[in-house]
């Protein structure tokens, strides 16, 4: 390279200058230095780029959020309709206790959805059906925002992956820490979810230190710990789903008692006198002015009946002692606690269902499966007439040596009646009962007495079954005896100490579907006396149906 050229490209005045060389000019140079450039230039496309980023986080944020609150929609719509699957009874369970909830979009039918509790939404359910409820909660967790709406989810991923490991086959180390989980769990479920917090710190604690410790059994130790803290967890959460429904029933009954005691007031105060305008009548002579009293017409009818004077048909009843009164009072309730917890229906709901919910399907198996436990029977007749005749029955209440008796079973049916297509097919209401008492057989003569009885047995049942809206009243419904495994009348195949069961089917015809109970095998007693109780009859849409068993005398 030339030399001046050479002088020039590094900066510097040429020794001598050869007339021939590149002239240096500042203004309009062969090569530009290597200088570092300014960030004025790319600056604002920086700027822009963070804009955009931004703008686009928002945009995903926005999305999720209007993913989310269409999926608990969804949830909701599925509930109510009664075709929901796991999913959506874990989030409508959210739904209560969600701080994140638009108080605006509140659904005026929240109070009316069913609640579950969470832990018995897993039971039942396969391996497949378990995945597919894992895959749902993990799309919860990506979409949820809300730290405690995420530990909810978490909660319940944890117990799904508990009831997936116990679906699994056990391997020959699983087994031998399988053998003390019965006493881990005995220790750690009565356990509240505090005091299992502080255990967990003593394990960890002693995990880390450096002790010569079993870590195998410490390990499998926390990791049950975390399972049954996922459980305690579970159940706070329920608690507190139930003290707000209960807060907004106390809330709302409150509102509505002091609209009517307004109302009683406005009623009793009757008109007051109007003070023209510009009066200069004092206010408290106005004050001292006695209200007048709406004028109500007198009747008999309001007055309280003389306790003095008894009915006539109270002259026929029995005289019993005010404590004899308070026992039957308390074995009353009993009965009644025996019923179970029936939620009352609230006016009106007839007309603020959704269409699709009067409407019920044609068979209970339409439910995703693994939730017909939770679904409300929605092929039960609620019908006016099966109303009555089951409210008329459940009046009579039941005898102290009956229990209520609801062991249905389910039918599996292959395909769906001839009459379907012409009739919506539903299933009948009952109330049955089963009545209990002792068998003083020998061993029982010998082992136990009357202050020390032994366990009650089933002795016979009594089943009432409504077919009110029966489309030929001329035949009436029969039933069925079915003994599984090819047992025939008379056998056994119990265990000892064990009594063999049998499927009883009540068959009718359209637009009645068939029903089963699982009953004791038991030869029964036809007798007609009045101590033995056996019916057979269909009168009035009741099929009525009592029997008991034959009783074994023992000779001396």
């Amino acid at each position: 390279m030339d030399p001046g050229r050479r002088a020039m490209l590094e900066g510097r005045a040429p020794r001598g200058r050869d007339i021939t060389s590149p002239r240096r000019d500042e203004t309009n140079r062969i090569t530009k230095p290597q200088r570092p450039a300014g960030n004025s230039g790319s600056r604002p496309y920086r700027n822009n780029q963070s804009l955009e980023d931004e703008q686009s986080k928002k945009w995903v944020a926005e999305e999720d959020n209007f993913v989310l609150k269409q999926a608990k929609k969804k949830a909701d719509i599925r509930v109510k309709e009664g075709r929901a699957k796991p999913i959506d009874w874990l989030a409508v369970i959210l739904r209560v206790i969600d701080p994140d909830r638009d108080l605006l979009d509140a659904d005026e039918e929240e109070v009316q959805l069913d609640v579950v509790d969470p832990e018995g939404v897993f039971e039942g359910l396969n391996d497949a059906q378990l995945g597919e409820l894992e895959t749902d909660i993990n799309s919860y967790i990506a979409l949820e925002k809300n730290k405690k709406n995420q530990d909810y989810w978490k909660t319940m991923q944890i117990i799904c992956n508990d009831r997936r490991q116990k679906l699994k086959p056990l391997g020959p180390d699983e087994r031998a820490v399988s053998s003390v989980a019965a006493d881990v769990d005995k220790l750690l479920g009565p356990k509240t979810y505090e005091q299992l917090e502080s255990l967990e710190g003593q394990i960890r604690a002693k995990l880390r230190s450096n002790e010569p410790i079993d870590t195998d059994y410490w390990e499998q130790l926390l990791k049950s710990l975390l399972i049954w803290k996922a459980k305690a967890k579970l159940k706070k959460v329920y608690q507190s789903v139930l003290d707000a429904r209960l807060d907004a029933l106390r809330k709302e009954q409150q509102e509505d008692a002091e609209g009517v005691q307004k109302k009683l007031q406005e009623l009793l105060s009757g008109p007051t006198p109007v003070v023209e305008e510009g009066s200069d009548r004092p206010n408290s002579i106005a004050a001292q002015t006695p209200r007048r009293q709406p004028h109500f017409v007198y009747s008999d009818k309001h007055d309280p009946e003389p306790l003095l004077k008894l009915r006539t048909e109270d002259k026929s009843g029995d005289i019993i002692d005010e404590s004899d009164f308070l026992k039957k009072v308390v074995a009353e309730r009993r009965k009644v606690l025996k019923l179970g917890y029936v939620p009352s229906r609230p006016l009106g709901s007839e007309k603020s269902m959704p269409s699709s919910v009067s409407k019920p399907s044609t068979s209970i198996s339409n439910a995703p499966p693994g939730t017909q436990r939770f679904s409300a029977v929605v092929t039960e007749d609620f019908s006016q007439a099966t109303k009555a005749l089951y409210d008329r029955e459940v009046a009579r209440g039941v005898n102290e040596n009956e229990e209520i008796f609801a062991a249905e079973e389910s039918l599996t049916t292959t395909s769906a009646p001839q009459w379907a297509d012409k009739y919506r097919p539903r299933k009948p209401r009952y109330f049955n009962r089963v009545q209990m008492g002792y068998e003083w057989n020998k061993y029982n003569q010998t082992h136990y007495d009357h202050d020390n009885p032994p366990p009650k047995v089933v002795q016979g049942y009594k089943f009432n079954i409504f077919y009110p809206d029966l489309i030929d009243k001329a035949k009436a419904p029969t039933f069925r005896i079915i003994r599984e495994h090819g047992r025939k009348r008379g056998e056994s195949f119990a265990a000892a100490g064990e009594e063999d069961t049998c499927l009883i089917r009540f068959i009718a015809g359209p637009p009645y579907e068939d029903i089963a109970f699982r009953i004791v095998d038991k030869e029964w007693d036809y007798s007609a006396k009045r101590d033995r109780g056996f019916r057979s009859s269909f009168d009035k849409g009741i099929l009525q149906l009592h029997f008991q068993f034959k009783k074994i005398y023992y000779r001396k």
